[in-house]
């Protein structure tokens, strides 16, 4: 079984949209409100379906029918009827709408890469130059501060690895780290 439905109401006819639009280009608020209320359903309708985001289909309706008030010159009667014409601007707006958030949504990962890509290429550079500078330091620096910041030796296990008195390792570790700083550029 199947229903009629009425956009005007069961059994009585909708407004004359030519006529609406006709006032409406003659700059009539009045003939628009009737029209935004003869077309804002179905437009609505429309909208959602492609949008699929009650909100933003919402913002997308507005801007339809504000189009249809600043454009309502153009429409010619002999090419087809005001709804239609209507309908046409609101599916391409939405279309549009998805368009855009689309691309938004590429840029977005594109930046994403990019900037994925940058950090690894920024992390090879600077473990390059740290290799860089600990070949500028003495065997007995390089060692302990290799066994202490990549290995997590405290000092004792330190200059006990490498059978020197810890006195002696920590300075062989600060001036290793100042001439690293040193190296590195650091203040």
């Amino acid at each position: 079984m199947s229903a009629v439905v009425h956009l005007a109401g069961p059994g009585r006819p909708g407004p004359n949209l030519k006529e609406l639009l006709a006032r409406v280009t003659r700059g009539d608020q009045d003939a628009f409100c009737k029209l935004y209320d003869a077309v804002a359903g179905p437009v609505l309708g429309l909208v959602r379906r492609v949008l699929r985001d009650p909100a933003r289909s919402e913002e997308v309706v507005q801007e339809v029918l504000l189009e249809v008030w600043r454009t309502s010159a153009r429409y010619r009667a002999e090419r087809g009827e005001v709804m239609p014409w209507v309908l046409t601007i609101a599916h391409r707006r939405a279309v549009d709408r998805v368009r855009s958030a689309q691309a938004a949504a590429d840029r977005d990962e594109r930046v994403a890469a990019f900037d994925e890509v940058a950090e690894q290429v920024e992390g090879l550079l600077e473990r390059e130059q740290v290799r860089r500078c600990m070949r500028t330091l003495t065997e007995l620096q390089r060692e302990a501060l290799t066994l202490a910041y990549y290995r997590g030796y405290t000092y004792p296990q330190v200059a006990e690895v490498l059978g020197a008195p810890l006195g002696t390792i920590k300075t062989r570790m600060r001036d290793g780290l100042i001439r690293l700083r040193d190296c590195l550029g650091g203040a």
